[in-house]
């Protein structure tokens, strides 16, 4: 162990005074101000003036420089000096945009950074974890992210996962305890302690902090990474492959064309320009960028829909979800509870009636408010939403919770575990010590016997205990939440132990409504629409989700509501069999959650499953996608999954399908738009190379079109709007490639369009002015054409159905892109940079017919296709 480990008694002592009141503000920010951010310094990365060199070492920019150096050798400068340029802008815009994307990561990752729960000033508060400080008082709980080192000064049955630091799954036992020398702990002896990174399994602690930031034992260990690699999403290495034997391919024919070249008795330096100008007008230079680019927007666009993507690959995978397992609270609920009814010594009240007066309803308030962990605060409740709801509750009965605890502090506790399904704590109430639980009916009431009623205590009935859970199965098919409160006088103080639980005495039974969001059944028939399977997967009662499921339409007649039991008996084989008429489970652990993924899977299903609990985690690493809350989720929870929702609504995970779908889509067409304009540009070089025609290309030309007007429009078709029918389309499949015999087809007929068009510029320039004023013809043909060209490429609809202003930013490409084309034809100085010749006005409006004639075409059977269907 390192030194940052060891704390005095008398430093841990004083924590443990301070641990009533925590620091106070000044104090918090004076060792802020001398400790600094509580962050783990990531690894630095590469520096900028590295990345800008290694925008160099692309294939592409090599033959670019080639081509710069045959330039000048064949007398060329101006040509050079526009590619050197070129090269050098584009190696600028990927250095701006590495940085960007930094930056980007950087703000995605505090929008989903942790918070810590505080004492300072006497009070609890949530601060953003990276402001905890050294001697700070920190609050844990099961699902808490400990983000920073410290000593435990109480613990509660509490068990950390520290396999961030040790690689070991299981949870580790805590105990609080102050070591009475300054001497180090023996080695492996770490259960008094909390360390950053560890995960809270189960019960609840406080500790003080000792370490933070990189002094922490996971800071250590972060300083000794000195390199990272990202890993490349599928896409971008189908992409990075489909360069890979693009550029193979163009090479080879390119060599193959300075051979034809030479043996017809061309000059070297041309029979060279040739296959320069073929191979930049072969390769995409963009498309790394671009694809990046529309990604990037992408996430963007999803956090301003409150989807924050944790991994990129999620963007892809999104557009093939075909199961969604949703949790049914918070999540297709509005997880704020409301206590309806309750039913105490037979009667059912409301929770304006019950009196303190009356010696059942007066208990069953006090369990209800002394036997949970929300907090109110000037009129808000704070906690877990059911707790919070049985606060408002006893508000509403006119009894302040503050003054009731106060009275009845907390002597000792079983937290809450969802195996066990209840929760206790000790109190001396009414000159005793009294156990209060509270938990599920259905488990409570097999572990109690008695019942109390105004006439004292006494034995429960089969008949009273069958009315009860009669009364709970009516409550639970209406969708509400149904919570039991028991207590067990003891005759002196005990420590609190599972065996206390049993031989209770029923108090009442509390339902609350959690009713669903108003937009969740539409996102359930718009999911269904999709083609996308929606399943209910809770840890509530059968009948309540079952009630739930119906109101939003995720179960059909015909449908079956599984439990975690039933699931048990089940075999693999039993289970495949009945998983599509499966629309709800009910009773889950997280075992069931795994099996039902894995279920899914073995068919070829991408699926997500939503969560937010310490027990969900397994499942969201588990699923294809992974989907946290990121209001009410764990910090377990938003680890372990790929994308968080902020505003814990199903209605939004709908929404990130859309965005998934159309981000590949645009991601597509635009790989279509370059992909097209670069065949084409093929075909002319290869056009005027067999019928030994003069090249009709400059390799600047080229150039000029792949790197700056093609930008413009692939971008702008990256932030194509979604269409209405999106989302009428079954799930993608992703075993499926982007060049699809369909895909290819298209390439390969836009290609000839263009190209035709371009040559018959040429041919007119040819005829009318010479070898200068056909390659100048058919620069600005081709140009103008594949501008014109991003128009067909925004959707397999036409723009008319689309609307040409639906999407400003490829009108604004197109405007941009015939400006600069105007620039080079007409000023002075750039006509020689990039050897363009005068054109007549005929001449103008031959290339401006010829570069309109293929989008007309193509718009035309777009057209004639949407009226025939």
């Amino acid at each position: 162990m390192k030194t940052w480990y060891r704390m005095t008694a008398e430093e841990a002592l004083r924590g443990l005074e301070s641990s009533r009141s925590g620091l106070s503000t000044r104090q918090a920010e004076a060792r802020y101000t001398q400790y600094g951010e509580n962050a783990l310094q990531e690894y630095p990365g590469k520096k900028t003036w590295q990345v800008f060199l290694e925008q160099f070492q692309d294939l592409l920019v090599l033959i670019l420089i080639a081509a710069a150096a045959i330039s000048i050798l064949s007398g060329s400068g101006e040509s050079a000096v526009v590619i050197f340029a070129v090269i050098t802008m584009n190696a600028v815009l990927g250095t701006i945009q590495h940085e960007k994307a930094r930056k980007s990561l950087k703000s995605l990752k505090k929008l989903s950074a942790p918070a810590a729960r505080v004492l300072r000033d006497g009070r609890e508060r949530e601060i953003p974890a990276a402001k905890l400080v050294p001697g700070d008082i920190v609050l844990l709980d099961a699902g808490s992210l400990v983000a920073a080192d410290g000593r435990l000064l109480e613990c509660h049955n509490l068990q950390m996962n520290e396999s961030s630091l040790t690689g070991e799954s299981l949870p580790v036992e805590k105990r609080s305890g102050v070591l009475k020398t300054e001497a180090e702990p023996p080695l492996g002896d770490q259960s008094n302690m909390a360390f950053t990174g560890s995960l809270v399994t189960g019960g609840r602690g406080v500790f003080v902090v000792t370490a933070t930031g990189m002094e922490t034992e996971l800071g250590k260990i972060a300083g000794l990474m000195n390199s990272a690699k990202e890993k490349k999403t599928p896409l971008q290495i189908s992409l990075d492959q489909f360069s890979t034997h693009l550029a193979a391919l163009i090479l080879g024919i390119c060599a193959l064309v300075f051979g034809l070249s030479l043996y017809r008795g061309t000059g070297v330096l041309e029979a060279l320009m040739f296959a320069v100008a073929l191979a930049v007008a072969a390769i995409p230079e963009a498309l790394g960028s671009i694809v990046t680019i529309v990604q990037a927007m992408g996430t963007q666009q999803m956090a301003r829909e409150h989807a924050i993507i944790k991994d990129l690959k999620a963007v892809e995978s999104l557009g093939c979800v075909s199961v969604i397992c949703s949790d049914k609270t918070g999540t297709l609920t509005r997880n704020r509870m409301t206590v309806e009814q309750i039913l105490v010594d037979g009667t059912v009240f409301s929770p304006g009636q019950l009196k303190l007066y009356d010696p059942v309803q007066r208990y069953f308030l006090y369990g209800a408010v002394l036997d949970n962990d929300a907090v109110l605060h000037e009129g808000v409740c704070t906690g877990d939403p059911t707790e919070a709801a049985l606060l408002e509750m006893a508000l509403r009965a006119e009894v302040s919770p503050e003054a009731v605890r106060r009275e009845m502090p907390r002597l000792g506790e079983l937290p809450f575990d969802s195996k066990r399904k209840r929760m206790s704590t000790l109190h001396y109430c009414d000159g005793g010590f009294v156990l209060f639980t509270k938990g599920a009916p259905d488990v409570l009431l097999e572990r109690t016997d008695r019942i109390l009623t105004k006439q004292g205590i006494k034995l429960m009935t089969p008949e009273q205990k069958k009315q009860l859970r009669q009364q709970n199965e009516k409550w639970a098919a209406d969708g509400l939440r149904v919570l039991s409160v028991v207590y067990r006088p003891l005759e002196q103080m005990q420590a609190c132990s599972p065996e206390l639980e049993n031989s209770g005495v029923f108090l009442g039974m509390a339902a609350m409504l959690d009713p669903p969001r108003p937009e969740s059944k539409m996102a359930v028939l718009t999911a269904r629409k999709a083609g996308i399977h929606p399943v209910m997967v809770t840890g509530d009662h059968p009948v309540t989700a079952f009630a739930v499921a119906k109101k939003l339409g995720i179960w059909e007649p015909g449908d079956l509501v599984v439990t975690g039991q039933e699931l048990d008996q089940m075999t693999d084989a039993e289970l495949d069999r009945k998983l599509s008429s499966a629309a709800v489970y009910a009773r889950v652990s997280p075992e069931h959650k795994i099996r039902i993924v894995e279920a899914w899977q073995r068919r070829g299903q991408i699926v997500a499953m939503t969560g937010d609990g310490v027990n969900d985690a397994p499942a969201l690493k588990k699923a294809d996608i992974g989907v946290a809350m990121g209001m009410m989720g764990t910090e377990v929870s938003k680890d372990a999954a790929s994308m968080i929702l902020t505003d814990d609504n199903f209605a939004t995970m709908i929404k990130a399908v859309a965005n998934g779908r159309n981000v590949y889509r645009n991601i597509r067409n635009a790989i279509q738009f370059l992909l097209s304009g670069n065949m084409a540009g093929i075909f002319c070089v290869l056009y005027a190379s067999v019928l030994a025609l003069p090249m009709p290309f400059a390799p600047v030309h080229l150039l000029f079109i792949n790197l700056l007007t093609d930008s413009l429009p692939a971008i702008a078709i990256g932030m194509e709007p979604q269409e209405e029918e999106l989302l009428d389309r079954p799930p993608r499949n992703p075993q499926e490639g982007i060049l699809t015999p369909s895909f290819l087809w298209r390439l390969l007929v836009q290609g000839i369009l263009i190209a035709g068009a371009t040559m018959t510029a040429y041919q007119i320039g040819m005829e009318t002015g010479g070898a200068g004023t056909a390659s100048t013809m058919a620069f600005s043909a081709l140009t103008l054409a594949r501008l014109l060209h991003g128009f067909n490429c925004r959707s397999s609809r036409s723009v008319l159905y689309l609307g040409l202003w639906s999407n400003m930013w490829s009108v604004m490409a197109f405007e941009t892109g015939t400006l600069l084309l105007a620039a080079v034809l007409f000023l002075p100085g750039l006509q020689a940079m990039f050897a363009v010749a005068d054109l007549s006005v005929r001449q103008l409006a031959a290339v401006l017919v010829c570069a309109f004639v293929p989008t007309l075409v193509l718009q035309s059977a777009k057209m004639l296709a949407e009226a025939v269907s």
